[in-house]
């Protein structure tokens, strides 16, 4: 099959550092590829692919110092992809909306997920007028928003299957992955490793628009010997981060659409301890790969179970559920669909 990718182009892909769409776009670019298929990949030109690559502006634009208005080079990739839409089976959009208008104006298959949350009123009026759009979501409860859009699948995300190694031991300190940001709570997983009396590693981004709450709220709360925060970091080294650790946090206070750290954490073995938000209940399986808790006082008491839970089950689990190959084989499914759909039409 011919297919082509469409990626954001804030961050490369896959990114050098943070960034769970465009990993997850490079994932399945390549698994793609590896299956025998076509595929063209639209990214910033520091990007790295298996896939043929149309660099679309010099690098990432959050790393590019120059990018004063970022849309024109979206508006510029948009134009290109449909001018070499003949090119392709179907398309496969990552940019969120941006691309609607033209969809509806193009007469082959597309598919477009959606990776971020969708309980924002502005979307609302949009997705009524766009609701013919094929939409595919990254969690069931991704949709609950939006539940009358033209949802054609849920494809979790999925890992290269020797991406992280697993570790059988059992780890000495909490982890918490990610960004730091008022929905993803890490003061309350700073609370929980100060109440268990554990040491807690954190590994996060500060987004240019969260740094006053990082710097007013979060950065005296680690003035303290069992807090070490280690920054931003990337993929090479989250193997060793994430499986040196007893347990990864993740009490988060939003409707996660997917929560991409936690399976990174169950494919090393490292059980997971979450509040139950988003996509939580679909990821984590309760006292198997992990906890799921409805408040601090239960992630505490979760701590102290955790070193129960068998961490080769942890990782078997993730294999049948959360590997790229079973992604790429979940989206070709619906690639399939498409094609066919618009082949009777």
């Amino acid at each position: 099959m011919r297919i082509a990718q469409v990626a954001p182009l804030f961050e490369s892909v896959p990114p050098k550092l943070y960034g769970g769409t465009e990993r997850v776009i490079s994932y399945l670019t390549d698994m793609l590829v590896n299956m025998g298929h076509q595929v063209t990949l639209y990214a910033s030109a520091d990007s790295s692919t298996l896939a043929n690559l149309v660099p679309m502006c010099d690098r990432s634009l959050r790393l590019d110092p120059d990018c004063i208005d970022p849309f024109a080079h979206y508006v510029r990739m948009l134009e290109r992809v449909f001018k070499d839409s003949r090119q392709f089976d179907i398309i496969h959009f990552h940019t969120d909306y941006l691309h609607f208008p033209l969809v509806r104006r193009h007469r082959g298959p597309t598919l477009t997920t959606l990776h971020g949350r969708l309980d924002i009123a502005d979307l609302r009026p949009l997705y009524q007028e766009f609701s013919e759009i094929p939409l595919v979501s990254v969690s069931n409860s991704q949709r609950k928003p939006l539940p009358w859009v033209n949802w054609v699948g849920t494809v979790y995300h999925g890992l290269p299957f020797h991406l992280y190694p697993f570790q059988p031991k059992t780890g000495s300190y909490l982890a918490f992955l990610g960004r730091i940001s008022p929905e993803k709570k890490v003061d309350a997983a700073i609370a929980v490793a100060k109440r268990v009396g554990m040491p807690l590693k954190i590994a996060a981004k500060v987004d240019r628009v969260d740094r006053e709450y990082y710097q007013s709220i979060i950065r005296p709360l680690m003035d303290d010997p069992l807090i070490e925060y280690l920054g931003e970091i990337g993929e090479r080294e989250k193997g060793s981060f994430l499986g040196d650790a007893l347990a990864l946090l993740f009490p988060i206070e939003w409707p996660e659409p997917f929560g991409l750290g936690m399976i990174e954490a169950m494919a090393c073995g490292t059980p997971v301890i979450a509040r139950r938000q988003g996509s939580v209940p679909e990821v984590v399986s309760h006292g198997t790969t992990g906890f799921i808790c409805e408040t601090q006082a239960e992630m505490v008491e979760a701590v102290e179970r955790v070193a129960f839970l068998r961490r080769a089950g942890i990782r078997r689990e993730w294999e049948e559920r959360f590997t790229a190959t079973r992604m790429a084989r979940d989206y070709l499914t619906v690639y399939d669909s498409l094609v066919d759909i618009k082949k009777i039409a």
